[in-house]
């Protein structure tokens, strides 16, 4: 599949999750307005992700692959100055919709990852939750660095493929939200190699054991093996490649 025809698929899929979402919107389903809590606590790695962008008062940071929004609204909340954008027109017009519905300002526009409309050295921050694996990492990663000022920090949160057994779920068992691009794959450890040709990167994982969440949501149980996962992934940080997501902080040299 050529680039073209890689985006083109990319944009359909994501313009048609959209239009189902803005007619969830238009009949009352749902509300474009929110707290932070409901985004920085959807799933265990967005807070303390969100965290290690630091101070984000005055700073003018991307939100990169926007999606529906939500995390431009917290990023204006805290005081940043917000660029957000997405490859598909149907996910900008929500972010539009959902800052004005939340009072905060941000410039939202369409745009692919891997050819960015912004001047060089544009951002002090990036964020970017379940976007990379989409992309052509080394023009994406040129990219990225591109913008990004010397000394930024770049924070991604991105499904990862370390795990064989987990790998065999994606594959073959049914959950909830298992739609996916047909071109996109969590990364692997061979993925990190063309974003560590523009930054010095480290992976942090999330849901070792906590990962059942997905196909058995038992509250109790869950809390439980979340906890186990912060003591085990402090004691034996290598065992961060058998999780289902990790954390990528990426810093400009």
């Amino acid at each position: 599949m050529t680039t073209t025809d890689r985006l083109a698929a990319e944009q359909e899929f994501h313009d048609r999750q959209a239009a189902d979402r803005a007619a969830a919107f238009d009949a009352g389903r749902a509300d474009l307005r929110f707290a932070d809590a409901d985004y920085l606590d959807h799933e265990t790695w967005v807070r303390p992700a969100f965290l290690k962008l630091g101070d984000l008062a005055g700073k003018h940071v991307l939100d990169y692959g926007c999606g529906h929004g939500m995390a431009a609204v917290v990023l204006a909340r805290a005081g940043a100055r917000v660029t957000a954008f997405d490859l598909s027109p149907g996910y900008v017009a929500e972010a539009r919709g959902r800052c004005r519905a939340n009072g905060v300002v941000a410039a939202c526009v369409v745009a692919d990852g891997e050819e960015l409309p912004f001047p060089d050295a544009a951002f002090d921050a990036v964020w970017g939750n379940a976007v990379l694996h989409h992309l052509d990492l080394h023009r994406a990663g040129r990219e990225l660095r591109r913008v990004l000022r010397p000394g930024g920090v770049a924070v991604f949160c991105e499904p990862w493929g370390g795990n064989p057994l987990l790998a065999f779920a994606r594959r073959f068992l049914p959950y909830p939200g298992k739609d996916r691009t047909p071109d996109e794959r969590p990364l692997t450890r061979r993925d990190l190699g063309p974003l560590r040709e523009f930054f010095a990167a480290e992976a942090e994982g999330h849901q070792l054991l906590g990962m059942v969440r997905r196909v058995w949501p038992n509250r109790r149980l869950v809390r439980l093996l979340d906890a186990a996962d912060a003591r085990l992934l402090r004691v034996a940080p290598p065992l961060w490649n058998w999780c289902r997501y990790v954390v990528l902080t990426l810093r400009a040299r």
